[in-house]
């Protein structure tokens, strides 16, 4: 592989929230990406913003060096057009770095306005006659979720074999997910949730129906098929970090993080471990050793247990064994930050919900804040040092970095020793 430099890969993070734009952009993220409004994949999740803090997104990540990727990929309909370009217009406006897109009529109008192009694994692309001629309009291209990493190195060799250039004149870059959740249907194109529940997945609005458990049983036979588990139609979670330096190899150059519903310790959590990684392979150093390290730190954030996607071209899904995050960490909530002593790096605490124990990391989140994780050295108490601060009581800790009244304060928590107390 010809030597790669950490400055030569994209690492793009999810943002849901302004604690998480702020986790991605202090864990080292180069771009983020986000949705606003009713046109994008989350439109239905909390995990979306408004056309009002489209300008605020932006310059924030532009105030830190980090470029801003607003997502507008669901289906467009005849009467939601002149929505679409009104957000495309104020997208222009307060000047996002690209649109991610998959319509054809969010690709024309945003190169009409001089946006830059960037096309969605929705359109599912799996070849390089196809990039080419989406490369009239786009300077980077998703490819699809499904192509294993020969394929993808296919598409870059012949990318680099016909110098297939985009609108700004260099070749077209391909960007690959590598981590997070895993649709079960063909790059994300589903109809399950609109089939069950009237709510389309291509519309921002997935219920979700893949993630229950199921029983399969033979009609003609009664006969039940067994599996490893219930859970038939929600692979696990994609990750990467195993073999990055083969991703990379492939023709990767843009690093998507799926995630736009995760919390910030999330993106804080997968950012810096990607980034180190990165920083491993430029310097020759990526072994098994720290890749098991980092593997371990992936799990303690949300996941459904992990497995290389179709990179590996292996012959079959792997499938989640639980409903829910399989995290080996969990936070439990603790309280409020009610004042801060910046002089002193010092924050008083209310203790609300659960006890806050000396020697246990903990977590403050905000939106000015972002996610800060740390063990407080001492715990005080009525200006007492303290082994413990329990509910109903104020509490000051050391701080290793600024935080803000208002944040939210949690603890880490094993998830054995939670399935212990219940």
């Amino acid at each position: 592989m010809a030597h790669i430099k950490r400055s030569d890969i994209e690492i793009m993070a999810p943002c849901g929230s302004y604690e998480s734009l702020r986790a991605a952009i202090a864990a080292g993220a180069d771009s983020v990406y986000f949705g606003v409004g009713q046109l994008n994949m989350r439109s239905a999740s909390a995990a979306n913003f408004t056309l009002d803090d489209l300008a605020q997104i932006v310059a924030i990540a532009h105030e830190h060096g980090k470029k801003a990727y607003l997502t507008v990929n669901t289906v467009v309909y005849e009467d939601e057009i002149d929505t679409l370009h009104r957000l495309l217009e104020r997208a222009a406006a307060e000047k996002v770095d690209a649109v991610i897109v998959s319509d054809q009529a969010a690709i024309l109008y945003a190169r009409k306005l001089g946006l830059e192009v960037h096309i969605s694994t929705q359109i599912s692309i799996s070849n390089s006659q196809t990039v080419e001629f989406y490369s009239q309009w786009a300077d980077t291209v998703v490819l699809a979720r499904e192509l294993s990493l020969e394929q993808v190195a296919g598409v870059y060799r012949r990318i680099q074999q016909d110098n297939i250039c985009g609108p700004n004149g260099q070749q077209v870059k391909i960007e690959m997910f590598c981590h997070g959740a895993l649709c079960m249907s063909v790059s994300g194109k589903c109809y399950l949730s609109l089939h069950a529940t009237g709510c389309s997945a291509n519309r921002g609005a997935c219920r979700q129906i893949c993630r229950h458990a199921y029983t399969l049983v033979d009609r003609d036979t009664g006969e039940e098929l067994h599996t490893d588990g219930p859970y038939l139609l929600s692979p696990k979670d994609l990750c990467t970090i195993d073999f990055l330096d083969r991703l990379i190899e492939s023709g990767v150059r843009v690093l998507k993080i799926e995630g736009r519903a995760r919390p910030a310790e999330y993106v804080k959590r997968v950012v810096e471990c990607y980034d180190r990684a990165l920083n491993a392979i430029e310097h020759g150093s990526f072994t098994p050793e720290k890749v098991a390290k980092w593997k371990e730190e992936l799990l303690t954030v949300f996941n459904r247990g992990f497995w290389g996607g179709y990179y590996l071209n292996l012959p079959v899904v792997e499938l989640s064994k639980n409903y829910g995050s399989s995290s080996t960490v969990r936070k439990v909530y603790v309280g409020k930050v009610t004042n801060v002593f910046k002089k002193i790096k010092v924050a008083e605490v209310q203790v609300e919900a659960s006890p806050l124990e000396l020697g246990r990391k903990v977590l403050i989140s905000g939106e000015t804040t972002g996610a800060v994780e740390f063990k407080p050295e001492q715990i005080w108490v009525g200006e007492k040092p303290a082994e413990c601060a329990v509910q109903g009581t104020r509490c000051s800790i050391k701080l290793p970095q600024p935080v803000h009244r208002g944040d939210r304060l949690y603890k880490y928590v094993d998830a054995e020793e939670l399935k212990v107390e219940n």
